[in-house]
């Protein structure tokens, strides 16, 4: 069930207004993945995240990881929509280009919020930010190559 499908857009809404299933992850696994965990971001500093323990650090993209409950509270963007959640497809925000999400409830499908979902929308978001930078690098390659024709 996914937000392609009609029972997935019908079924979604009311499955975003009550509670998750939980799914526990163990920190080793974790680092086995490779996943570099930060405390909390609290700010920006020169443009840069300002994490709890007063360090920044440089990123040219944002994956947050809220838990168990949504928390958007820490985005001052214009990216909420009606119900407090972040306008977006399949994890994509369009309107800020390098923000992105992923484990979010039904981000996707029903099993968004799980490892396997959250492994197929990250794979998804990973392409999209790949393709970017390809056509980023393609779009300075034509302008240079303009310029010197």
């Amino acid at each position: 069930m996914t937000v392609r499908t009609p029972i997935g857009r019908k079924v979604r809404p009311k499955l975003l207004a009550s509670a998750p299933p939980l799914v526990r992850v163990k920190p080793k696994d974790l680092v086995a993945a490779g996943v570099d965990r930060v405390p909390r971001v609290v700010g920006v500093r020169d443009g840069l995240p300002l994490l709890e323990d007063d360090r920044t650090v440089e990123v040219s993209n944002v994956i947050w990881c809220t838990g168990f409950r949504p928390g958007f509270s820490w985005i001052d963007l214009p990216i909420l929509g009606d119900r407090q959640e972040p306008a977006h497809e399949r994890g994509i925000v369009a309107s800020q280009p390098g923000l992105y999400f992923v484990g979010l409830h039904f981000l996707y499908s029903i099993t968004s919020e799980t490892i396997t979902g959250v492994q197929r929308d990250a794979k998804r978001i990973v392409k999209h930010i790949a393709s970017s930078k390809t056509k980023a690098r393609s779009a300075a390659h034509g302008v240079a190559a303009t310029l010197t024709t």
